[in-house]
C-alpha cells in the first residue's frame, strides 16, 4: 500500500493544460494558413505561459527555456513569419512536448 500513498503524495497541475495544447497543435496542422491558426496561436501560447507557471511552482525550472519559447514562436501579437514543412513539424512537435511537462511536472501535495 505504500507505492499508492507515494503517488497520491505528488499532483500534476501540468496535466490538464498540456492535454488541451496538445489536442489543439494536432488540429493546428490542418489550420496553418487559415484565420483559425491566429486562435491557435492565441490559445497555444497562453497555454504555454500556465505550464510555465506550473513548472516554476514545481521549481522544475528547465521548463522554463522550452514553454517560454514555445510561447514567443506562437504568440500572435507579434507572429514571426513561419510558413511550409517546418512549422507543419513544429504543431506535433510542440504537442509532444506538452504531453511529456504534463506528465513531468509534478509537485508536492500539500496538506491543508
Amino acid at each position: 500500500m505504500r507505492a499508492s500513498s507515494d503517488a497520491s503524495a505528488y499532483q500534476r497541475n501540468a496535466l490538464l493544460p498540456g492535454l488541451i495544447a496538445a489536442a489543439i497543435l494536432m488540429l493546428a496542422a490542418a489550420l496553418v494558413g487559415t484565420a483559425w491558426f491566429t486562435i491557435v496561436q492565441f490559445l497555444v501560447a497562453i497555454l504555454a505561459l500556465i505550464v510555465t507557471w506550473f513548472a516554476v511552482q514545481a521549481r522544475q525550472w528547465w521548463w522554463l527555456p522550452v514553454f517560454i519559447a514555445i510561447a514567443v514562436l506562437w504568440n500572435p501579437v507579434l507572429p514571426l513569419p513561419f510558413s511550409g514543412l517546418i512549422w507543419m513539424i513544429a504543431q506535433p512537435l510542440a504537442a509532444t512536448v506538452f504531453l511529456v511537462a504534463g506528465a513531468l511536472i509534478r509537485q508536492r501535495r500539500t496538506r491543508p
